[in-house]
């Protein structure tokens, strides 16, 4: 047991089989520099590595907290490619952080294959509590929250149309990501397949200084983000069919 401070104490386990080596999932703040936990400031000074999507944007948060880890490029372009050297290096009893640069590792994010392949190899996985970019969007969309489907990025092209048709009749509360310059023609879409005058919300730009949540209408929504630029990442919460 490693005691980092009077009042956290974080566990790396030990013994043979790769049971030694841990990966922890390490949530990063959407924006705001505070919204992180005192564990997660802890995990980064404790393990090994550093694993990361820009080496850039995860080195102003390390930096504003005064966190000196070696860095290691981790992204859906080479996360095949080097996931066997993450997994060996790992077995030797290394111990790893993965991050974002925004939200919680695997949520539209890298990080799937890499815990898949841990659990495979019996190497201890921990994934902390905290920023999720949907969680506040939902909450916040005044739509119903008791029951809902997350379904991230929808296609670009091929499988877009087949998923829209099978949503149009969910009934639960749906909730997408998106980028700025493809929303409108996802909402355009969105009235397409729903109907214009279905509920949703619209959220970009969570926790920063221009954050921005606007609910209506399918039609209002669209409207209202035809006729400005649009920056930031996009949270679009949308009601389920009556």
């Amino acid at each position: 047991m490693l005691s980092l401070n009077k009042n956290c104490f974080i566990y790396f386990p030990s013994g043979d089989g790769g049971m030694g080596a841990s990966l922890y999932l390490v949530p990063t703040p959407l924006g705001n520099l505070k919204d992180i936990t005192l564990r997660a400031l802890d995990v980064l000074n404790a393990v090994d590595v550093i694993l990361c999507e820009d080496t850039r944007t995860s080195s102003k948060l390390l930096q504003h907290y005064q966190i000196k880890k070696p860095l290691s490029p981790y992204h859906q372009h080479n996360e095949h490619k080097i996931l066997q050297h993450l997994i060996e290096q790992l077995q030797t009893g290394k111990t790893m952080a993965a991050i974002t640069d925004a939200g919680t590792p695997g949520i539209s994010d890298p990080a799937f294959l890499l815990v898949r392949e841990c659990l495979k190899n019996n190497i201890k996985v921990e994934c902390l509590p905290g920023a999720t970019a949907f969680v506040p969007a939902l909450v916040n969309s005044g739509l119903p929250v008791n029951r809902f489907v997350f379904e991230g990025f929808l296609p670009l092209k091929k499988g877009r149309h087949t998923l829209l048709t099978q949503l149009a009749d969910e009934e639960r509360t749906m909730v997408f990501y998106e980028s700025p310059l493809r929303l409108v023609k996802t909402l355009q879409d969105f009235m397409q397949y729903f109907g214009e005058q279905r509920r949703c919300s619209v959220s970009r730009e969570l926790t920063k200084l221009f954050e921005e949540n606007y609910q209506g209408t399918l039609y209002e929504v669209c409207n209202h983000f035809s006729s400005k630029t649009v920056k930031g990442e996009i949270v679009i919460v949308v009601e389920g069919k009556s």
